[in-house]
């Protein structure tokens, strides 16, 4: 036996806390002996935010310790002491409905070994409605939803911007309403959806079977539409100052989906070299996705202008030719500024990550039920507030390119540039 004396190192940044046993028969040399780590790793079999479906990259991965201590600083889980952790936590409840009542009627998905870990294998092969599969569907869906949580609010939708979770911590807002999701939904088939109340009452999301493919595939395994629902509880929230009520109109409720499909393409990026986005290719089983083009730069592939809407009455179709404006937006932006692939690293200068400044903080700044030009408008307005007009110029450019510019109106395209630019 060693004569030793203990030492407790905590790291409330990394959640790290540990207990060094130092040698100290030999004080000048210093040898740690053995080292006690009092923190058990929670871990997620699920697939990683940036991977669209199980056939990227190898699909899942056993991801540890992913929350962050700012956003949540309790953790992810809030299970009784004593209890086994399940996939009730903070920000979600993620179950599959067994009753008509929540969250009574749900049964969640129970940690598979202390830490807690949550580990449980998906078969390709089988019915998403066998066991096995109902659980890496809820534990996927419990990591995205905690992880939207996490980036959001570093970038901005925290408790005074109306976020969901159930405990506030005193920081503003309204507690007791964080999201409660319902993976495969019996009420629905080939699509998913979010109910957005004001701050202080429960979000609501739908995930529901595709019925594409034999076995069917379930929409809580691909990342994008997870993020595109989830979404609409940031801009919901955040337009209208937590009403829920302000993006209400056909034009408005359109460019709703339109940032929630950029949000879940932002997600999905890695690298500074433009590429083409497809919503919901996995679930659909085609390459061509959910929506009626690629999200991409080249206007072969995707012709859509501002005067596209013009001919539009559905909300989906319009909120595509927002999201493609945004798009530009990021590209233009990535390719000035440069990318970044540490996305939670919020105060560096990379396009992708001013990107995303831009668009959260605008939300806050524009009217109750904004037009394409009043979003505009608004976007313009953080760059000037949080980067003092820097980026003015490239986000008119991005815009004029899809006819946006600052003679459009009544959806009549514009590619005109303010003076100066």
């Amino acid at each position: 036996a060693t004569l030793t004396h203990q030492f407790q190192l905590r790291n409330a940044d990394t959640s790290k806390w540990v207990q060094a046993h130092v040698d100290a028969t030999n004080p000048r040399q210093g040898k740690v002996v053995h080292v006690v780590d009092f923190v058990a790793d929670a871990a997620y079999r699920a697939l990683p935010w940036d991977k669209q479906d199980p056939t990227v990259d190898g699909g899942f991965d056993m991801i540890t310790d992913p929350q962050d201590t700012t956003a949540s600083p309790k953790g992810w889980h809030i299970d009784a002491p004593g209890k086994p952790a399940t996939t009730s936590g903070q920000a979600p409840l993620i179950g599959k409905l067994i009753d008509t009542e929540l969250p009574e009627g749900v049964t969640t998905s129970m940690q598979t070994s202390d830490g807690p870990q949550f580990d449980y294998e998906w078969d390709a092969t089988a019915e998403p409605v066998t066991p096995n599969n109902i659980d890496a569907a809820r534990v996927n869906a419990f990591y995205v939803t905690n992880k939207v949580h996490d980036v959001m609010y570093k970038y901005g939708f925290t408790e005074a911007a109306y976020n969901f979770q159930d405990d506030n911590y005193g920081k503003g807002g309204v507690g007791n309403d964080r999201v409660q999701m319902q993976v495969q939904a019996e009420s629905g088939v080939n699509n998913a959806n979010f109910a957005t109340p004001p701050d202080g009452q429960t979000g609501h999301c739908n995930m529901y079977l595709w019925a594409e493919t034999s076995p069917m595939r379930d929409g809580s395994l691909e990342n994008d539409i997870i993020t595109h629902e989830l979404t609409h509880g940031l801009t919901n929230r955040m337009t209208g100052g937590g009403t829920g009520a302000c993006l209400s109109t056909t034009e408005a409720g359109g460019m709703g989906e339109g940032w929630s499909d950029t949000v879940a393409f932002w997600s999905e990026q890695n690298s500074a070299t433009p590429v083409d986005f497809t919503m919901g290719s996995w679930v659909m089983d085609n390459p061509a996705g959910i929506r009626s083009h690629p999200y991409s730069t080249n206007t072969d592939t995707n012709p859509y202008t501002y005067a596209t809407v013009g001919s539009q009455n559905e909300v989906h179709a319009i909120g595509e030719v927002w999201a493609l404006m945004l798009v530009e937006v990021f590209w233009a932006l990535v390719e000035k500024h440069g990318f970044n692939k540490d996305i939670t690293n919020v105060q560096s200068p990379e396009g992708n990550i001013v990107f995303l400044h831009l668009l959260v903080d605008a939300l806050a700044l524009q009217p109750c039920n904004p037009a394409f030009t009043s979003a505009r408008d608004a976007i313009l307005q953080a760059d000037a507030n949080r980067y003092a007009g820097a980026n003015k110029c490239t986000i008119w450019k991005a815009f004029a390119k899809r006819g946006l510019g600052p003679k459009a109106a009544n959806y009549v395209d514009d590619k005109t540039l303010p003076e100066g630019c």
